[in-house]
């Protein structure tokens, strides 16, 4: 990321949405941005691993678990596999799991928290629609920068 999500507020502010929402940085890398992806799921992380199994072509997935903490949407195979396939990052509206072992990884990771508890593997969601977390819509190839004050996406 070449650009800090404040200044690049400050110059594009009437094209861009601020996330509200506090999310903790997680993973190892704390600045990062991308094309969005995304998944609504809901205490099931089946989509994520599939999807972050694909080439990520230095995409984030942005994942709607609805705010749940009840249990872990990414762990740390799965952030694995994203760092394999070349995500630049994930945002997370729920909880991931195996926080440090997920802070070692060259990846941007932003949750609200973490809870041990996995989660379903049914494939039960949605793929690559349009997700609202905290009133600001994350749309599938819109961009999205994150690092240490927050996270803005283009509308």
């Amino acid at each position: 990321m070449t650009i800090a999500t404040a200044d690049l507020f400050d110059e594009r502010g009437d094209e861009l949405d601020s996330l509200g929402i506090q999310l903790q940085d997680i993973g190892g890398r704390i600045e990062f941005d991308g094309p969005i992806r995304t998944v609504r799921c809901h205490r099931d992380n089946a989509l994520v691993k599939a999807i972050l199994a694909t080439p990520g072509r230095g995409g984030v997935l942005v994942i709607d678990g609805g705010g749940s903490l009840d249990s872990a949407l990414v762990g740390d195979l799965i952030a694995g596999s994203a760092v394999e396939n070349g995500w630049s990052g994930i945002l997370v509206y729920g909880a991931i799991r195996d926080r440090e072992a997920i802070g070692r990884l060259d990846l941007g990771v932003k949750a609200l928290g973490s809870n041990p508890r996995k989660s379903a593997k049914d494939g039960v969601g949605d793929l690559d629609v349009a997700v609202t977390i905290g009133g600001v819509v994350f749309a599938p190839g819109k961009h999205v920068w994150a690092d240490a004050d927050g996270v803005v996406v283009e509308r």
